[in-house]
């Protein structure tokens, strides 16, 4: 497990979270630690490197 920065779709604060490189492409959400809205969170990784890394807004 390692730590990502990256900023929210919606509040725009810099915010953390986990991310397992153990499974290679993943997909799912999580709320803003700030605004409590929900975000797709969808990283990718290559021999337990990230490289890619996606946070959407789901609400519409």
């Amino acid at each position: 497990m390692f730590e990502h920065y990256f900023q929210c779709p919606y509040c725009w604060e810099t915010i953390s979270m986990l991310l397992d490189p153990s499974v290679t492409k993943q997909t799912y959400v999580e709320d803003c630690e700030v605004c409590c809205n929900p975000i797709q969170i969808s990283p990718q990784f290559e021999e337990a490197e990230l490289i890619g890394f996606e946070a959407i807004n789901i609400e519409q």
